[in-house]
Formats: C-alpha cells, sequence, structure tokens
C-alpha cells in the first residue's frame, strides 16, 4: 500500500509543470523472502502456540544462538540451525520436522503456510511510521508555485486510507520555517533599531521620523528581486531586506548626529546651510559604505543562481539594490526632512539663522 500511493503520488507530481526527476526511492524496492503464515486453528490441534511455530520457523531458516563455549580463554557462540540442503526450497522448509508438546513431530507445513512473498530490502521510518519518500526537482518555475499546485492536485486525485497520509518535506517547508523564525526575529530588531535611534538622537521625534523612513531603503532590493530574481522572495533575500535595514539605519544615525554635533559644538546655525553641510562632509563615509559592500558582493550577483548559492546570490541581488536606495535615501531625503520637521526636537539654547 505504502509504494501504491508512493507511485500516485509520483504521478500526480508528474503533471505539474515545473517538476522534472520525479521518482520514488529505490531503496524500498522488492526482494523475494520466505514468509511462514501460522495457521492456527492446525496448531491448536497439536498443542502449539503461534509464537512456537514462529520460533521454530526462525531457527530452520535463520538459527538461533544456542550458547557460549569457552575455549583457551575466547568465547565461540554456539548456534543450532538446519542442514543448507535442508532449505534450498518452499518444500524443504516445509518438510522441516517440528517438535509437539505431546513429543510428536510434524512438518512444519502441517500447521503453517510457507510460501515466496515479495517484501521490502529497506524499511524507513520517521517518528515510529513507516516511510517511502517520492523526490523531485523544480525547473523553470518558482518554487512556491509549484508547491502550491501539487498539494491542490493532491487532495483531488490522491486517497489515503486509515493509516497512510503524505507529508511535505524539502526546501520549501525549510524555507517557510525559516521565514517565520527570520520574521519573528525581524520584529525584535526593528524594535531594538528603534530604541537605537532615539538613544542617538535623544528625542522620540527624531527617534521617528528617523524610523519611518528606513522602509523607503528597501525598495531597491525589491525591484531587485522583482527584476533580477524572478519575483521570488527565498530565504536569501529575506536576510538582505534585514542587511539593508540595518545598513540604512546607521547611515541615519551618522547624518542625523552629525548634525546634531555641528549645531551644538561647532555652532551652526539652523537653516539649509546647516543641512548642506552635514550632508556634504558624510557624502564621503555613506558612498564608501555603500560602494564597500557593493563591490564584495558584485561576484555573487553575477555568478548567478547556481549550486552553493541558493542563500547568497539573492541576498546579494537584494542588497545590492536596497543600497542604492538607502544611499539616495539618507543623501536626499533624510537632509530635507530634518530640515522640515527636525527644527521640534533641537534643544532651545542652539542658535538659529534669520
Amino acid at each position: 500500500m505504502l509504494r501504491e500511493k508512493a507511485n500516485e503520488v509520483k504521478e500526480v507530481l508528474a503533471g505539474i509543470d515545473g517538476v522534472v526527476d520525479e521518482h520514488v526511492e529505490t531503496t524500498g524496492s522488492a526482494i523475494p523472502q520466505v514468509e511462514v503464515e501460522v495457521d492456527l486453528a492446525a496448531a491448536q490441534r497439536y498443542g502449539l502456540k503461534p509464537g512456537d511455530v514462529r520460533r521454530a520457523a526462525g531457527i530452520i531458516v535463520a538459527g538461533e544462538e544456542a550458547g557460549d563455549m569457552f575455549i583457551g580463554g575466547r568465547a565461540y557462540d554456539v548456534n543450532v540451525w538446519s542442514l543448507p540442503e535442508s532449505r534450498h526450497s518452499v518444500d524443504d522448509i516445509g518438510s522441516m520436522l517440528i517438535d509437539t508438546p505431546s513429543g510428536e513431530k510434524i512438518r512444519l507445513s502441517d500447521v503453517a503456510e510457507v510460501r515466496i512473498v515479495s517484501t521490502p530490502n529497506a524499511i524507513k521510518r520517521e517518528g515510529a511510521s513507516r516511510r517511502l519518500d517520492v523526490d523531485a526537482n523544480v525547473e523553470g518555475r518558482p518554487l512556491s508555485a509549484v508547491i502550491s499546485d501539487f498539494e491542490k492536485a493532491l487532495d483531488e486525485k490522491v486517497e489515503f486510507p486509515l493509516g497512510f497520509h503524505a507529508e511535505l518535506l524539502g526546501e520549501d517547508v525549510e524555507r517557510k520555517s525559516a521565514q517565520d523564525q527570520l520574521g519573528t526575529y525581524g520584529i525584535i530588531s526593528a524594535v531594538g533599531v528603534f530604541f537605537i535611534l532615539f538613544a542617538a538622537f535623544g528625542t522620540w521625534r527624531l527617534a521617528i521620523l528617523s524610523f519611518l523612513t528606513l522602509p523607503f531603503a528597501l525598495v531597491g532590493g525589491v525591484l531587485a528581486v522583482y527584476f533580477f530574481g524572478d519575483g521570488v522572495l527565498s530565504l536569501g533575500s529575506l536576510v538582505g531586506f534585514l542587511t539593508v535595514f540595518g545598513i540604512a539605519a546607521r547611515n541615519g544615525i551618522m547624518l542625523i548626529t552629525h548634525y546634531q554635533h555641528l549645531e551644538r559644538e561647532e555652532g551652526e546655525p539652523w537653516g539649509p546651510g546647516l543641512i548642506l553641510r552635514g550632508a556634504r562632509e558624510r557624502l564621503s563615509p555613506i558612498l564608501m559604505t555603500a560602494g564597500a559592500t557593493g563591490l564584495a558582493l558584485v561576484p555573487l550577483a553575477i555568478a548567478g543562481d547556481i549550486p552553493g548559492h541558493e542563500v547568497e546570490h539573492p541576498m546579494a541581488v537584494v542588497i545590492l539594490g536596497g543600497l542604492v536606495t538607502s544611499t539616495l535615501l539618507n543623501l536626499f531625503i533624510v537632509p530635507v526632512l530634518y530640515l522640515q520637521l527636525g527644527r521640534q526636537g533641537r534643544p532651545a539654547n542652539v542658535p538659529q539663522s534669520v
């Protein structure tokens, strides 16, 4: 039944667009084995229990250790087993004599059916249940789209009897699990970044202003995924978004704290002159950060989605796209917003231009 349902699942996979190399694992292929099925009524007539018959059959076919001998300080196993010529065929095994409680000897075939059956040469288990893998690869389509089509087709075309079920494993399941974890950690990180912004600026207004501009830095990463990543949001892409978020927050802190330094320490009056000077002095550090990071990631982006780069390539694409928009954010948008909205967050003793 397990192999039958596995073949049905394989047929469903074969009908999904984008699925290639679908196959049922070969480790569960069938091999001939001797099976002894006890005839309960016949065994009862001779006063034999089913376990007695099975035990006798096991000794005849496979042998059993009966004890140990110690000779010269070494232990040797003593095994009871039938003669080789007595187990050459099913008829030979069925003709082997076994003892009964009354002392009578009867043939094994008198109380059991001996036959050759097809059995798996290996049995895999997961959670105390037998399993059989049906493997496939995806080519030419996003993995998430293929999985969605497969789940619908599986529900419609395959019915599992009681005790049997299909369980989806592999890259898609791992990706969803990782995405859930990254989502949780991302929220925690965002909250942490907000409080870091407040600690750096000293006012809730500037912290909120800077925090709300950070999503703009991710626009470049979204566009990069759409145009260069086939529109697939993978685990590497999520890591790239978190990286861009951190770079944008760092550059924003550097820029706004520099504005505050120019006002408080160097007496620069409030106005467009302060904004232009601060942006000009922070231009080199911001561009250096973006340039150094981008140059390090260009080889990963150019190499493409080759084996071994399943995480690095989409991460590099997202970070490169995000670096463009995060740099524009900190050089153009943040200064303008600070000029318009940052006045109320400034200390009262800071000089202002007329």
